[in-house]
C-alpha cells in the first residue's frame, strides 16, 4: 500500500528523470556541436541523475513490501543495495571522464564554445538547484536516505554547470580549460560516487545510534520506569523505514519476573510511540 511518503518519493524520481533526460540531450548535444569533453562529461553526469531517481522510484517501491518468511524485518534495504549499484556505475563514468580529460590535455586539444552551450549551462544551473531542492524538501519530509543522495547528485551537477560555464566564458583565451574543466567534473563525479557509496555502506554494515539518539532512549527509559537505570549496550539495525533497537536496562536484582517484564514492555513501546523504533529490552540486575 503506498502512503504520502511513497508518493513523494515517487513524484521526486519522476521529476528528476524527465528533466535530467531533457538536459542530458541538450547538453550532449551542445558538447558534440563544440568538440568539448568537459561538456559532453557533464551530459553523462545530468544522465546519470536520472539513474539515481530511478533508485529511488524503484528502492521506494521494494522498501515498501512488507516482510515475509526470508525477509522478517522487511526489504528496506534493497534501496541501499541499489544506491551502492549506482555508485559503481558512476564511478565508472567519473574515471572514463578523467582519462579523456588527460588525453585532450596531453594532445593539447581545444574546444571550440558557441553561445547557445552558455545559455543551456546558465539554464541548467538553474533547473538542477530547483530540483535539488525539491529533494531535500522531500528527505525532510519523508527520512528517505535515497532522496537525499538524489539531492546531492542535482547539486554536484549545478556545480558542475558552474565550472562549465566559467570555461565557455574565458574559452576563448585559454586553450587547456576544457581539459581542465573536464577533470574537475570527473572528480565531482567521483565525490558524488563516495559520498553515495558512504551513506548506503554504514547502515548495511552497522552504525553507531548517535549521542541524542542514546540521550532520548535514556529519558524514555526513565520516564516509563524510574526502576530502570543503567541504560547500556545500545545497539541499532536499519532497513529502510523499519528500524530495530536492543538495548540492556538494569533493575533490581530481586524484582519479580512479571513486574520487570511489565517496566520493559512499558520502554519498548513508549520508544515506539515516540521514536517510531520497535525495541527489545534486555533487563540485567544491579550490581551488588
Amino acid at each position: 500500500m503506498k502512503t504520502n511518503r511513497d508518493m513523494l518519493a515517487y513524484l521526486e524520481g519522476i521529476f528528476s528523470i524527465v528533466i535530467n533526460s531533457v538536459l542530458f540531450i541538450l547538453k550532449y548535444w551542445a558538447g558534440l556541436v563544440t568538440g568539448s569533453i568537459a561538456i559532453i562529461a557533464d551530459a553523462w553526469h545530468t544522465l546519470s541523475d536520472s539513474l539515481t531517481s530511478l533508485v529511488v522510484i524503484v528502492g521506494t517501491r521494494t522498501g515498501a513490501k512488507p516482510g515475509d518468511k526470508e525477509h522478517p524485518f522487511g526489504h528496506g534495504r534493497a534501496e541501499l543495495v541499489a544506491s551502492l549499484v549506482i555508485s559503481v556505475m558512476l564511478a565508472v563514468v567519473g574515471v572514463k571522464f578523467g582519462i579523456d580529460a588527460i588525453n585532450k590535455l596531453i594532445a593539447r586539444e581545444a574546444a571550440s564554445f558557441k553561445p547557445l552551450a552558455l545559455v543551456i549551462f546558465i539554464a541548467s544551473v538553474a533547473v538542477k538547484e530547483g530540483l535539488a531542492q525539491f529533494a531535500y524538501w522531500s528527505y525532510r519530509k519523508t527520512g528517505r536516505q535515497s532522496l537525499k543522495a538524489d539531492g546531492w547528485h542535482h547539486r554536484s551537477d549545478a556545480i558542475a554547470s558552474v565550472i562549465i560555464i566559467i570555461g565557455i566564458v574565458i574559452g576563448p583565451y585559454v586553450w587547456w580549460i576544457d581539459g581542465v574543466m573536464g577533470l574537475l567534473v570527473a572528480l565531482l563525479i567521483l565525490y558524488a560516487t563516495f559520498e553515495i557509496a558512504k551513506d548506503a555502506i554504514n547502515p548495511l554494515i552497522g552504525e553507531e545510534p548517535g549521542e541524542d539518539l542514546v540521550k532520548r532512549i535514556t529519558a524514555i527509559a526513565a520516564e516509563k520506569a524510574s526502576e530502570a537505570v543503567g541504560v547500556h549496550h545500545i545497539h541499532m539495525h536499519r532497513y529502510g523505514d523499519h528500524t530495530e533497537l536492543t538495548f540492556h536496562v538494569q533493575m533490581a536484582g530481586d524484582m519479580h519476573l512479571s513486574k520487570a517484564h511489565s517496566i520493559a514492555t512499558r520502554i519498548e513501546e513508549g520508544i515506539q510511540e515516540e521514536l517510531n523504533i520497535f525495541a527489545t529490552v534486555h533487563l540485567e540486575p544491579l550490581p551488588k
